[in-house]
Order: structure tokens, then C-alpha cells, then sequence
């Protein structure tokens, strides 16, 4: 029933919704300069608090691709994120990696097979216009390297969403989450290891609090909704909801931390769900009697090189 998918849409939701919160928790409750121990502390240990649960390990092919699902989704994504936030302003940043709904799009009409339509087309670009309204400032500064990164990142992370719909794993959905978070974190560990250093001597209370939020529900809880969706929806109507995190951060500066919220910022919000809910609107076609929804799966290719 429609109803159904629409109750796997609001459920996918909550995983950006998430995802909104980490710039409130990073700044408000973890150390000062550590980005890439935060994105490593989300990813390795709730990986491995998921695979504990469910004592499932990858097994045949499902090694490399959750290597290279994690990469994507997670690992290298994360990575490009620090460089993009330390090369750019955060609005700058924001608004290039909101570019991925539009490069999901035209994958998953390659790859996938799934109709690239106009509406599509048109959301896309009107949710690129609404995050730049709410997060991109007038005296905003450009760099090269930094705007490289921020694109390379929502192109990584359009790459793993499509993949994650390409590539479904008969295993429990937590086990499969949680091999993606090892494998990111792994990736990770060196990286910040190398940039930033070991971890601190020692951490507050208050680091903590803002570590275990970050790794039970940034990560595990936020991850398993997100692939969930992955595996219920098609994979452009689950990358829009991403859009959704600008707007919770926004709203969690302005009634938290008493941030300004300006008219601008308030029309971006709007433009920005207008143009997630028209995504999720499915072509007017009429049922047919004793139809329901079911989630999507794609078939297994069959061309080798897409193996």
C-alpha cells in the first residue's frame, strides 16, 4: 500500500534527521580540531558493536564489497568532509555536497536502470538553490582544493548509495551495516592517525556523552534506517531526504546555541523539503485492485565488470 511507502520514507528520514545533530554534539560536547577521531569513533566501534550483535562476518564476494561500500559510504567520505569543512565555510561545503541528489539521479538511470523524469530534475536543482539560501553566506571565499573536495565527496558517497541498491546482501541488514562501519573506520584510522595524531590522554565526561550519542545513534542507529531505505526505496528518492541534515542543523543552531535565522534561510528551509517531498511523489498511475507496496529490490547483474 502507499501508505507503506511512504511510512519507509519518514522512517529513512530520520537517519539525515540524525546526521543534523552532529554539528550541535561536535561543537558543544567533543574536543576542539579532532574531526577525523569523531568520524572514526562514529564508524569502527559501532561497527563492531553491530557485528557483535548479530556474530555475522562477510562471507565470498561480500568482503570486497563491503570494503568498498564502506569506503565510499563512510571511509572516504568522511575524509574529503575534513577537508572540505577545513578548506571551505561550511555553507560553501554544504551547498556542493547538496549536488548529490542530481548525480544519484543520472547514476541510478545508468546503473540501475531506474527513470531519470524532469520532476527529478527539477527538485534537484531547487534543492541545491534552498541549501544555498540557508547555509551560504554573501562574503562566502572559494578554494580550489576545498571545493575538489566537497564534490569528490558527494560524488563517493552518490556512488555508494547506488552501489548499496546494486549490491543486496542476503545477511541480516545490521550485519551488513555494521561490516560498511568497520570497513569505513578502518579506512579511516590511518588517516587520522597520520593528520591528527593519537587520541587525547584524556577525555571529559561531556567528550564522552558526545562520543557514545555520535557512535550508537549518528552511526549504528542512523546507518541501519539509512540502508534500510536503500533497500525499501529507489535509491534517488532516498538520497533527497540527505538534504534534510542542513536544515536540522540550521534549526538546532538557531534554538540551541541562539543563532540568527534570517528570511533568507527560513525560504531556503522551505524549498528544501518542497523539493524532498516532490521527490518522494510517486507518477500518478492508477492501482490496480489488491495492489501494495513493496520494497524495492534490484535484481543481481549479470555483466561482469559491474560485479
Amino acid at each position: 500500500m502507499l501508505r507503506n511507502r511512504y511510512a519507509f520514507v519518514l522512517l529513512t528520514a530520520v537517519a539525515p534527521a540524525l546526521w543534523g545533530t552532529t554539528y550541535l554534539v561536535t561543537t558543544e560536547l567533543l574536543p576542539p580540531g579532532r574531526p577525523l577521531l569523531a568520524g572514526l569513533i562514529r564508524a569502527l566501534p559501532a561497527g563492531l558493536i553491530l557485528i557483535a550483535l548479530t556474530r555475522r562476518l562477510p562471507s565470498g564476494s561480500w568482503w570486497w564489497r563491503s570494503l568498498v561500500l564502506g569506503a565510499l559510504n563512510i571511509g572516504v567520505f568522511f575524509a574529503l568532509l575534513f577537508v572540505a569543512a577545513y578548506r571551505l565555510p561550511g555553507g560553501v561545503a554544504a551547498t556542493v555536497g547538496a549536488i548529490q541528489p542530481l548525480l544519484v539521479a543520472l547514476l541510478s538511470a545508468g546503473v540501475l536502470g531506474e527513470r531519470l523524469s524532469p520532476r527529478t530534475l527539477v527538485a534537484a536543482v531547487a534543492g541545491v538553490a534552498g541549501v544555498s539560501l540557508l547555509v551560504l553566506q554573501a562574503d562566502a571565499r572559494l578554494d580550489a582544493a576545498g571545493v575538489a573536495a566537497a564534490l569528490g565527496g558527494a560524488v563517493v558517497m552518490a556512488a555508494g548509495v547506488v552501489l548499496s541498491k546494486r549490491w543486496t546482501s542476503p545477511a541480516p541488514l545490521l550485519a551488513v551495516t555494521g561490516w560498511q562501519l568497520v570497513a569505513g573506520g578502518l579506512v579511516l584510522l590511518p588517516v587520522a592517525l597520520l593528520v591528527e595524531g593519537p587520541p587525547p590522554a584524556t577525555f571529559t565526561a561531556s567528550n564522552l556523552a558526545g562520543y557514545a550519542y555520535l557512535t550508537v545513534i549518528g552511526s549504528a542507529l542512523a546507518y541501519a534506517l539509512w540502508f534500510r531505505g536503500i533497500r525499501a526505496l529507489n535509491a534517488t528518492s532516498v538520497t533527497f531526504l540527505g538534504l534534510l541534515s542542513p536544515v536540522v542543523a540550521t534549526g538546532l543552531g538557531w534554538a540551541v546555541l541562539g543563532q540568527e535565522l534570517t528570511v533568507a534561510q527560513g525560504a531556503g528551509a522551505l524549498v528544501v523539503l518542497a523539493a524532498l517531498v516532490t521527490a518522494q511523489l510517486k507518477p500518478a498511475a492508477q492501482p490496480k485492485a489488491g495492489d501494495r507496496f513493496e520494497p524495492v529490490v534490484q535484481p543481481r547483474p549479470r555483466a561482469a565488470g559491474l560485479r
